[in-house]
């Protein structure tokens, strides 16, 4: 049998205001370029979305994981639209993720972040499709647990005979570049061990442990990793499977019910808690302090390779209901507590973070200052 996969690709390649939002034109151009990319046979279906500053790719298609057709795709839509959009109009950090000058057959390691799950279709398959803005791939960590391992967000371990037996979990140690695998229940603890390091330890894919059915892929770019310096916040995204044998869409969503500290917001220095919101609302365009960071959830069936939408393509904004608007509350809330602390820790993030932002310039300056203290 044919198997599916799902491809979501994001990058920021310029924005209005600051690092607010990118116009609707580099929008529409995307979509162009992808009907075209539709038409000749390289993707079945696509769908163009934007979150804060960035501008991302869903697509689908039947070529697997890792394709440099589809790959070649994306990065000619953000390589056209940084060169005919957001540099003659003057955009802010125009082309930013774009930390390569020619593609080499994966945009992996090039700038943009990158989320890919391939499966054989199910009698019904939903997915959910995050992506955040103003923070970085740790972000996921939390969530990710508490969906595949914890019951208490997730009934179907404990009720469920399949989700019972646990899921495995694909753990990426961003320094060192490599990756290890770890079964929940019974590793719960080593896994958490690793995990709640997250500007370290990054889940990158979720299997189900009865038979190592695809669950969850998430993007493990970290800009400032490849670049040496801070460009930006990596803005990461993630795909989730769900229903029929995994946690229900409910399940899913439970776990962003309470705003949590993830890394990243204002000049990417900041810890800042992650605010569910609406992109039909227009929510996902940022202001307080760059922020809060936060997150849009899109809700698609995936029939014959291709996205079903509730309008052709046009996802359901699964952050839409009102119930959203308590947690938006509280996040606000914990986001103006944060900002009272200013720049003393932990409102700021740990020193060894800061060494990728622009705070070591400023404090090169100050070196000459301190003299040696003789014991």
């Amino acid at each position: 049998m044919v198997r599916t996969t799902v491809s979501v690709i994001k990058a920021d390649v310029g924005s209005v205001a600051g690092h607010v939002c990118p116009t609707i034109s580099m929008v529409e151009y995307a979509k162009k370029i992808l009907e075209e990319g539709r038409e000749t046979g390289i993707v079945k279906s696509f769908y163009v979305y934007s979150v804060g500053d960035d501008v991302g790719l869903v697509m689908t298609h039947h070529k697997g994981e890792n394709n440099p057709e589809i790959h070649e795709l994306a990065w000619k839509v953000f390589k056209e639209i940084t060169e005919k959009i957001s540099k003659p109009l003057k955009l802010y950090a125009a082309g930013q993720d774009l930390l390569k000058d020619a593609f080499s057959g994966t945009v992996k390691g090039m700038g943009p972040g990158v989320a890919e799950i391939e499966f054989e279709e199910r009698g019904s398959d939903p997915i959910i499709v995050f992506a955040a803005d103003k923070t970085s791939p740790g972000a996921w960590n939390l969530p990710l647990y508490k969906i595949f391992a914890d019951p208490f967000n997730t009934a179907g371990l404990v009720i469920d005979p399949v989700l019972h037996e646990g899921f495995i979990f694909e753990v990426m140690d961003l320094r060192e570049g490599r990756t290890a695998k770890l079964k929940t229940p019974e590793e719960s603890y080593d896994l958490l061990s690793l995990i709640g390091t997250t500007n370290r330890y990054v889940i990158s894919k979720v299997y189900r442990a009865k038979d190592n059915e695809p669950a969850a892929s998430a993007s493990t770019t970290r800009l400032s990793y490849i670049a040496g310096k801070y460009v930006g916040k990596d803005d990461p995204v993630l795909i989730i499977r769900a229903q029929s044998g995994l946690p229900a869409v409910g399940e899913i969503l439970s776990a962003f019910a309470v705003p949590f500290l993830v890394p990243g917001w204002m000049r990417g220095s900041h810890y800042g808690p992650l605010m569910p919101v609406s992109f039909k609302k227009k929510q996902n365009v940022v202001s307080y302090f760059d922020g809060p960071p936060r997150v849009i959830a899109m809700g698609w069936q995936i029939a014959e390779g291709k996205l079903v939408g509730v309008d052709g393509v046009e996802p359901v904004d699964l952050f839409e209901d009102p119930f959203w608007d308590t947690v938006r509350q509280k996040a606000s809330e914990i986001a103006l507590y944060m900002r009272t602390m200013g720049e003393f820790m932990p409102a700021r993030i740990e020193q060894e973070e800061m060494e990728y932002t622009t705070l070591p310039k400023v404090l090169e300056k100050l070196s000459s200052r301190f003299i040696e203290v003789k014991p």
